[in-house]
């Protein structure tokens, strides 16, 4: 039998874009809401690639947050082929950057900075292999000759295999898999190689680019993926693995941004995310196993405290407004005017 409450570690988002100024400010208390730490993304304009600029959007964020919120934003610098090996020390050194994030060219929003040729950061590399600092990667190709459903693959062949024979030690997180593909190399690779999982992958399938005509609002960077895929995801994430753990990729866009002729690439989740990563392991009878995967796995990857503070979820269906606010436009978020099944139980509920 389903239970109808559950009640859990509080869990950690160890993959959120957040944006900066009004943006920010309009979707900050969603994610302090439901998660007590979350990974935030670089990829600003300009990108954040120093430590420097690192703790300068950890304030911006800190600013933003609700009144009483105890939310705590975990930084990563931007890599470029111009990120030194000493940039990499003084990351280390400090309080506030927990990883470095590889996106290749023109993979996903504000890409441009990014790396055109992995060996032009090997001794970067080094450098974080040597002073343990996780490589977070967008594991897609982006070769106009490779099908767009099959960048993770071809990623995983063609540079995640030879990175790691080069790179044995370097401690390394698969950003938002897609695919069998990921998961089959994930489960066999050692303990310092993770992977972080989406909500909207873990429910969704390609085919939910399609239902009624083009969905804008379903298009990420990676793509949905078939059924078969769905369901490898589906598997590990709920397997008990230590390997994988939550990562929204919640990715805030203005309406307009969104449902135009060049549509940019993401979903927002951080309205509904634990609720909605419920509603997937109940999809499969392991609603046992969220505890682990939303509030165990990731910190102990990252080699951070268990938190202490609990969240409970009861199963009370609630529709989810149509749109939010989004700096001075709209955003849509996933599940519009739909029904999300679980819901966070707020304080002197």
């Amino acid at each position: 039998m389903t239970p109808t409450r559950i009640d859990l570690t509080a869990p950690d988002d160890w993959h959120l874009h957040l944006r900066d100024g009004e943006a920010l400010a309009s979707v900050i208390g969603h994610t302090a809401e439901r998660f007590a730490r979350a990974i935030v993304m670089p990829n600003l304009k300009p990108p954040v690639a120093t430590v420097a600029q690192a703790e300068a959007y950890r304030q911006r964020i800190l600013a933003c947050l609700p009144p009483g919120a105890r939310f705590q934003p975990l930084m990563t610098l931007y890599l470029t082929e111009q990120t030194s090996p000493e940039e990499i020390a003084l990351a280390k050194a400090s309080d506030s950057v927990l990883a470095v994030k590889y996106y290749p060219t023109g993979a996903t929003t504000n890409s441009q900075s990014g790396v055109r040729d992995l060996a032009r950061v090997h001794a970067v590399l080094e450098a974080m292999e040597r002073h343990e600092l996780p490589l977070l990667l967008h594991g897609e190709v982006t070769d106009p000759d490779i099908d767009i459903f099959d960048r993770e693959r071809v990623f995983i062949e063609r540079h995640l295999l030879p990175l790691q024979a080069r790179f044995p030690a370097l401690r390394m997180v698969l950003e938002h898999i897609t695919t069998a593909d990921a998961v089959e190399f994930v489960t066999g690779a050692p303990a310092h190689v993770a992977a972080t999982i989406t909500a909207h992958h873990l429910l969704l399938n390609r085919n939910a680019l399609f239902e009624g005509g083009i969905r804008p609002h379903h298009y990420c960077a990676p793509i949905l993926k078939r059924q078969t895929h769905r369901a490898a995801l589906l598997q590990a994430a709920t397997s008990g693995d230590s390997h994988f753990f939550l990562g929204t990729d919640s990715a805030p866009h203005a309406r307009e941004t969104k449902e135009t002729a060049c549509g940019c690439a993401g979903l927002y989740t951080a309205h509904a995310a634990i609720e909605l990563y419920a509603e997937a392991f109940e999809q499969v009878g392991r609603l046992d196993r969220l505890e682990a995967f939303a509030s165990f796995h990731g910190p102990d990857f990252y080699r951070l405290p268990r938190n202490q503070e609990r969240i409970t979820l009861e199963r009370t269906p609630w529709v989810v407004p149509p749109s939010y606010r989004l700096a001075t436009s709209t955003c849509v978020p996933m599940r519009a005017g739909e029904s999300v099944a679980w819901s966070l139980v707020r304080q002197g509920s």
